[in-house]
């Protein structure tokens, strides 16, 4: 039952309140206009200011052109630009080159008619098939797949009934899957074994997923890459992504002293009862080690010495378990940004299973267990709703009712929300409460966070810089598609989206 709710609760609103959402926001723009403008010359300003630097470099420099090439090949390599080796450029090159925050990439991905046909026939299926990826001049084949939930395909799909999961796809995006091991095992594209083009059509923003990651990245917490990436289908332009990193092996490797341990997606390590997870759903919940034997015990051990703990211990078992002051600047992060389709928000399941003691779960995160060190780390996933309910429960479904380390009716489900739908109070639960416990530790890595990565002048500095990088490609979409969001009606979501984050700053 653990899924219930994520299957056929949660992701199911969501694509109905992004309408009616965006049908509330043109309405309330009278002065749209103005908005529009100011956040124009924003961007342009900030667009203006890289290329002027650009110039001024050129100017002054008395380099010569041997000294200028030595330059370029060391800021090159820096940036993660390949160095020029025997075979495809993808091969060998870094992962920081996808990545790079200052590059607007393109991708394009060429597949069949039939099997074009055949993703678009029934989207939900998400059934690979066989095609090409091309990237700066090299090709590769690949797999390809559509990826979703209710959710994400809610008014993409023609079936009949509006919140179906069945039909053809009418949406000009959805988001992406490509498999790069898609004939080889050991293929990878500069590191990378699968890439997740996310088609971001919950968020008019179109920043909630790289801004989000990116906060969590400076505050220290493990969390994937993510930028924006212009993908062509089959000649045609689709439209703006957010390529996000996947989460797996490669990622742990690359973010832990020691990543060959279990990554768990969207299981807590503690039952609704109070018990260690049992190997079943822990098993089921695996993404890395699948078919190496793998032992549980560092989780089980885990969740049975905060389930043993009392209220004079539990801080010293949360600090031999976790990087405490990394999981406090999760939280810090998760907070301001109003993540409340994330980690602490525990979605309840209906009446009959909540009168029998059951089914209260949160999602949209993964654990990682550092097997030497013995320590669990969390790691967060899926931001596209995330910013939404920074001034209030604007979203129907997923508004988090208590403020951090809060308890609600004590500890029972209740409804909260404008359709009611039930939750438990995330410090209810072990874990979530002994964490809420280090009161001082968090204020003060929320101090730091407002006068470092959250300060206005950084952030607004992002946005008009991101924003600069794909106005271009927001007009370009609208131009070529009926359901894409006009540049007016985008820089008006931006300026909102600012406005929204001073008022965080401020609570």
């Amino acid at each position: 039952m653990r899924c219930m709710i994520y299957d056929v609760g949660i992701k199911k609103f969501l694509g109905a309140f992004f309408i009616l959402s965006v049908v509330a926001f043109g309405a309330s723009c009278s002065s749209g206009e103005t908005i529009t403008q100011k956040a124009t010359q924003n961007i342009e300003v900030s667009t203006n200011s890289t290329a002027m630097q650009s110039d001024d470099d050129s100017d002054n420099s008395q380099e010569t052109t041997s000294d200028v090439k030595d330059s370029e090949e060391e800021q090159s390599q820096e940036k993660g630009e390949p160095e020029a080796q025997d075979g495809p450029r993808y091969s060998y090159g870094d992962s920081d080159y996808l990545f790079d925050q200052e590059k607007f990439h393109t991708f394009e991905l060429t597949l069949s008619d039939q099997n074009l046909a055949y993703l678009d026939s029934a989207p939900s299926l998400e059934e690979y098939v066989p095609g090409t990826l091309t990237f700066e001049g090299e090709t590769l084949p690949v797999g390809i797949r559509y990826k979703g939930s209710v959710g994400a395909w809610v008014g993409c799909l023609s079936g009949e009934e509006f919140l179906s999961t069945e039909g053809e796809k009418e949406c000009t995006k959805l988001s992406t899957k490509v498999k790069i091991n898609w004939e080889d095992s050991d293929d990878t594209f500069y590191e990378v074994k699968k890439m997740q083009f996310h088609s971001q059509n919950l968020d008019p923003t179109k920043m909630h997923e790289r801004l989000g990651y990116w906060l969590f990245r400076e505050m220290g917490v493990p969390a994937p890459r993510s930028v924006h990436a212009r993908l062509i289908i089959n000649g045609q332009f689709n439209g703006i992504y957010a390529l996000t990193e996947q989460i797996d092996g490669r990622f742990t490797r690359e973010n832990f002293d020691d990543g060959t341990g279990n990554l768990y997606k969207e299981i807590w390590p503690i039952t609704n009862k109070g018990t260690p997870m049992p190997i079943e759903p822990l098993q089921g919940s695996l993404k890395t080690n699948e078919d190496e034997d793998p032992t549980f015990d560092v989780i089980q051990q885990f969740a049975q010495a905060v389930v043993d703990a009392d209220n004079r211990t539990r801080q010293d078992v949360m600090r031999q378990w976790m990087n405490v002051d990394q999981a406090l600047a999760y939280m810090v992060v998760d907070r301001a940004i109003a993540n409340d389709d994330g980690v602490l928000h525990f979605y309840c399941g209906g009446s009959e299973e909540i009168e029998f003691g059951g089914g209260c779960n949160s999602h949209n995160f993964y654990w990682y267990e550092d097997p030497t060190a013995e320590l669990m780390h969390l790691i967060p996933w899926d931001l596209d709703n995330a910013f939404d309910n920074i001034t209030g429960p604007a979203n129907p479904v997923t508004p988090i009712k208590d403020k951090w380390g809060e308890k609600t009716n004590d500890c029972k489900p209740f409804a909260y929300g404008q359709w009611g739908l039930t939750q438990l109070s995330a410090a209810c639960d072990p874990i979530i409460g002994t964490l809420a416990t280090f009161e001082q530790e968090y204020q003060e890595l929320r101090d730091a966070f407002l006068a470092g990565p959250f300060a206005k002048e950084i952030v607004e500095g992002l946005l008009n810089t991101w924003a600069g990088q794909i106005k271009d490609a927001v007009q370009e979409a609208d131009e070529a598609h009926n359901d894409q969001p006009s540049m007016s009606v985008w820089l008006r979501a931006i300026e909102k989206l600012k406005g929204d984050l001073e008022y965080a700053r401020n609570q």
